[in-house]
């Protein structure tokens, strides 16, 4: 490359004098970098076109005066060249300019050929230099191929040496192990033949057997050789079987024996020691211990023994449970105080166990096992002996009262104990139990109440029953003794009054029920146990809520019978004297008084009867329903016993509601008997201008109606309370028609007639019975046959031909029905 170089400049120093004469030099550095035809042409061609030159430096203000110097060497002419005032042809700069390009031409053909000729000589030399490189990384190639071929046959060495020394090395462990084992084989044949020696005799053992600071090694020995020796004496015997009557030779038995005694004085002497270290809190030589003792029958014994040692099972500890829970002795114990007690209770019991067992955790090699052994300890030794004193079964036969309680204390107490002792279990479990069935044990504390729990959950409810209608009737008593009778009417009245229908308890009993039902859902987890008992509970409510709306309304029922009977007592004959008549009529009005009020309480109950059930409705589909569900037909079969306990129910509402139509109907009649004058509907034709008022009667019947009606407007609601007036308005249509039909009437009176027509009218309109407000309607057109002329008879009936066949009757009542001769004028058009 050097040679190349300098070769270079010598021909280019050789070339020099030639290219003095031109007017531009160019070299290879020109063309190096950013380079720029169009400035490289400009500055061939700007010095000999200095008008053009001119023209682009007016154009192009702000330039350099070097920007002409960037490509290539200007050379400067000579002064005689460029003389003024010659003349010159049109374009004279041509010929300079083509000498200008062909000397640049020249040049760069020149240039070219210096950079063919540097190109080659590069080529030439990479490839020299890039088939040394090749060589080379041959070369190497070679020789990391080789290295790698070292490195295989050093790895399969340095493996197969390894595998040799590892087959030494097992052969060696195996040799170990086996010389070992046939000298602790040795030692204990040794050891077999001294306890085999002579029976009982345990004084001429090893030195290891009473070496009190070897003690974990003789128990190992120990049970070692028990187990060989059990084992011989097995083959033995399978032997002796077979041989028949040949002669065995002596076992180990006489070993087996020794041994026994020797691990049980052993077992106890570590027990001694793992009781006096337990005394000192001396956790170290207790798990010492423990752990030796872990080799006799799995440390059993030492689990139990220490469970069996602990204070919390001591039997003035299990006292003080009963007292803390149960109270003073004598004392009757409530649900809330037992609650409290157990809780506090088996807080303690929890958290003695948790101290239990980090002991536990510190001491025995199995703490699962020592804690399993003593949950269990509480849940059948400490547990049952307070449940035992706590749940006191009573008998079905002969309950205790309520004022001991009743059935309902065993309950609500079993209930708190029950869920108490599942929280205590849950706690248990989280401190530590093993593989105990905490759960199973629990429940198994109490089966013998779960059993018959339905049993005693129904007479519950009975005895409440019982209970609450024997408060009821004793406050009825007591409030009507201390009020006293005035009249057997008023008497009779608030009799009823006292023992009408409360919702409250009605509520009462849906109160009982829900905690009935709670204790079901409580006691079981299965969803056909549970639906099975919440059936049988809800079937007492609705018997107990069917006895007593029923009973409430037979009541209210009674008071409108006695009313009637006080009715028709005072009836009297027409041949009676003004003071008998007087008497009577004092005496109708207390009776009247007495149906009034007792209506209103037949209501009164029927609409506390309706709230009743719809309570009970409620809670069916709250509370009941979606508990029968998971049994296929439970949930239709108490929908049926519903309707059919509340069907009593609604035969005593539908008489009792006959009753009160019946009580209206009779003082209706009573006020239009004594009230309605013969001359309401004859009035003399005197001159004076008709009175359009309603009668006295009807005004008294409709205010009547108006005031006992309200009640049953409230009381009453749907298609009951349309039925209940839908009847009540037929019964009063036909007891006017009854009642009209003992007058005459003249057309003053038929005036009249129309106006009581009018007024019932528009009262029975708030029935909302559109057959019963035709009938009015009727009533009104009827009227008309008193006030229209004898001739317009024919075109009324024409008009409205429904009202004729009342109408036959109601035209005799005219009281120019003969003078008139109605009767064969109008035959034919009745015929």
């Amino acid at each position: 490359m050097k040679e190349t170089k300098d070769r270079t400049k010598t021909e280019r120093s050789s070339k020099s004098p030639s290219t003095d004469s031109y007017p531009l030099v160019l070299d290879i550095d020109d063309f190096k970098g950013d380079f720029s035809f169009d400035a490289l042409f400009g500055n061939l061609v700007n010095e000999l076109l200095p008008a053009y030159l001119e023209d682009e430096t007016d154009t192009s203000e702000g330039h350099s005066a070097n920007d002409a110097m960037s490509n290539g060497h200007l050379r400067i002419p000579d002064a005689g060249k460029s003389a003024p005032g010659v003349s010159s042809p049109l374009f004279p700069e041509v010929d300079a300019l083509l000498s200008l390009f062909k000397n640049s031409c020249t040049q760069l053909v020149d240039l070219r050929k210096q950079i063919d000729g540097k190109l080659y000589n590069l080529k030439k030399e990479v490839s020299t230099q890039d088939s040394k490189h090749r060589k080379t990384l041959s070369e190497l190639e070679k020789g990391v191929d080789g290295l790698f071929d070292s490195f295989a046959r050093l790895d399969s060495r340095i493996s197969s040496v390894g595998q040799t020394a590892a087959k030494i090395g097992d052969h060696l462990q195996s040799a170990d192990a086996q010389r070992e084992t046939a000298s602790q084989t040795i030692d204990l044949i040794k050891y077999l033949m001294e306890f085999n020696s002579s029976p009982g005799d345990l004084m001429e053992l090893s030195p290891l057997f009473s070496d009190d600071s070897r003690v974990a090694e003789a128990a190992s020995i120990a049970q070692k050789l028990r187990s060989f020796a059990e084992e011989d004496i097995g083959r033995q015997g399978i032997a002796v079987s077979v041989i028949g009557n040949a002669a065995a030779s002596r076992g180990l038995e006489v070993a087996v024996a020794n041994l026994q005694e020797y691990c049980n004085e052993l077992e106890n002497r570590l027990l001694s020691r793992f009781d006096a270290a337990s005394q000192k809190r001396e956790l170290s030589t207790m798990a010492e211990c423990a752990k030796i003792l872990s080799q006799f029958n799995r440390g059993t014994s030492a689990m139990q023994h220490y469970v069996g040692l602990r204070p919390m099972f001591d039997l003035e500890v299990m006292n003080d449970d009963a007292r803390l829970v149960l109270g003073d002795p004598g004392s009757q114990p409530s649900p809330s105080n037992v609650s409290r007690g157990l809780s506090a209770l088996y807080k303690e019991i929890t958290d003695t166990v948790r101290k239990e067992a980090a002991t536990i955790t510190a001491v025995f090699p199995s703490p699962n096992d020592v804690m399993s052994i003593l949950v269990q300890r509480v849940l059948e030794d400490r547990i049952p002996k307070l449940l035992e004193k706590l749940l006191v079964k009573p008998s079905l036969l002969n309950p205790p009262s309520m004022e001991e309680g009743g059935l309902i204390l065993y309950l609500r107490m079993l209930a708190v104990a029950y869920e108490k002792t599942q929280d205590l279990a849950r706690d248990l479990h989280s401190v530590g139990c093993g593989d105990l069935d905490v759960e199973g044990l629990t429940e198994s504390l109490f089966l013998p109440h779960k059993d018959i729990y339905i049993e005693y959950e129904q007479a519950s409810l009975r005895q409440l029953y019982k209970s609450k209608m024997e408060e009821l009737r004793a406050e009825s008593q007591q409030s009507s003794e201390s009020t006293g009778t005035i009249g057997r009417s008023k008497g009779a009245a608030i009799s009823s009054s006292q023992q009408q229908i409360s919702v409250t308890v009605v509520t009462e009993f849906v109160r009982w029920n829900e905690e009935a039902v709670s204790r079901s859902t409580l006691f079981s987890s299965q969803p056909v146990t549970i639906a099975g008992n919440v059936r049988a509970v809800f079937t007492c409510l609705l018997d107990q809520v069917s006895l007593y709306i029923t009973e409430g309304l037979e009541r209210a029922r009674e008071s409108l019978t006695e009313a009637a009977a006080l009715r028709e007592r005072f009836v009297l004959g027409t041949s009676v004297s003004r003071r008998v008549a007087a008497a009577a009529a004092s005496a109708a009005e207390a009776a009247a008084a007495a149906g009034e009020n007792s209506f209103r309480s037949f209501m009164v109950a029927v609409q506390r009867c309706g709230s009743s059930v719809a309570i009970v409705q409620q809670y069916f589909a709250n509370s009941i329903s979606r508990l029968l569900l998971p049994v296929e037909g439970a949930h239709a079969a108490s929908c049926e016993e519903m309707a059919t306990a509340m069907s009593s129910a609604e035969g005593a509402a539908y008489k009792g509601l006959q009753q009160c139509i019946e009580t209206v109907m009779a003082e209706v009649e009573r006020l239009l008997s004594a009230e309605q004058k013969a001359t309401d509907y004859r009035s003399p034709d005197d001159g004076i201008a008709p009175d359009h008022r309603p009668t006295t009667a009807c005004t008294r019947v409709v205010a009547y109606l108006s005031r006992v009606l309200e009640s049953a407007f409230t009381a009453l609601e749907g298609l009951n309370k349309q039925a209940f007036l839908t009847e009540l308005g037929n019964r009063l249509h036909k007891g006017l028609l009854s009642h009209w039909q003992k007058f005459t009437f003249n057309p003053s009176g038929g005036l009249r007639l129309k106006r009581d027509i009018t007024e019932y009218g528009e009262f029975v309109r708030s029935f909302n019975a559109p057959t019963v407000d035709e009938k009015f309607e009727l009533l009104g057109i009827m009227a008309n046959v008193f006030i229209v002329a004898p001739e317009s008879l024919s075109s009324l009936f024409e008009g409205t031909p429904s009202i004729r066949k009342d109408a036959q009757k109601f035209i005799q009542l005219r009281d120019d029905y003969k003078s008139a001769k109605l009767a064969a004028r109008l035959s034919s058009l009745f015929a």
